[in-house]
C-alpha cells in the first residue's frame, strides 16, 4: 500500500489532471463538462477522474443521471504542509549561506572586493568596437 502523500503527488504530476482540480476549484461541475476542454475522449478523461478519486482529491456524487465532481481539500492541505516543511529547511538554508557569504566577504582584503566587483570590459568600448566591425564585415560579404 502506499503512503497517501505519493498518491497525491503521482496524481498532480499529471498537467491533465492539474488542470481538472483547477477546474474543479471553481465548483463542482460534471465529467461532460470536466471533459470539454480537452482533446481525448470522455472515457480518457473517466480514467483521470479515477486516479484523482482514488488520490482522495476529488469524490463523485450520484444525482439521477448528473455524476457531479467535487474537489476534496484534504489531501491538498496533506501536501501543502509536507512542501511548507522543506520550504522552512531551505529559507534557513540560504539564510545561513547568506550570512556565510557576508562573513566570507568581510574578511576579504579591500583590493580583492574591488578586484570582484570590477565592470567587465564591455562597458569600456573596446570590445563593442570589435563586434561592430566584426558584424560590418559580415553584412559586407
Amino acid at each position: 500500500m502506499t503512503d497517501p502523500i505519493s498518491t497525491t503527488f503521482a496524481a498532480l504530476a499529471d498537467p491533465t489532471r492539474r488542470a481538472i482540480l483547477a477546474r474543479l476549484a471553481l465548483g463542482e461541475t460534471s465529467v461532460t463538462e470536466l471533459a470539454e476542454p480537452f482533446e481525448m475522449s470522455l472515457p480518457a478523461v473517466s480514467k483521470h477522474l479515477r486516479v484523482l478519486e482514488h488520490a482522495g482529491l476529488i469524490s463523485r456524487g450520484r444525482e439521477a443521471q448528473w455524476r457531479p465532481c467535487k474537489l476534496e481539500a484534504e489531501p491538498l492541505r496533506q501536501a501543502s504542509d509536507w512542501l511548507e516543511f522543506y520550504r522552512r529547511f531551505w529559507e534557513q538554508s540560504f539564510d545561513r549561506l547568506e550570512e556565510y557569504l557576508q562573513r566570507v566577504q568581510a574578511e576579504q582584503p579591500s583590493k580583492t572586493r574591488k578586484i570582484a566587483t570590477r565592470k567587465p570590459a564591455t562597458r569600456n568600448g573596446s570590445i563593442g568596437k570589435q563586434a561592430k566591425s566584426t558584424h560590418s564585415n559580415q553584412r559586407e560579404n
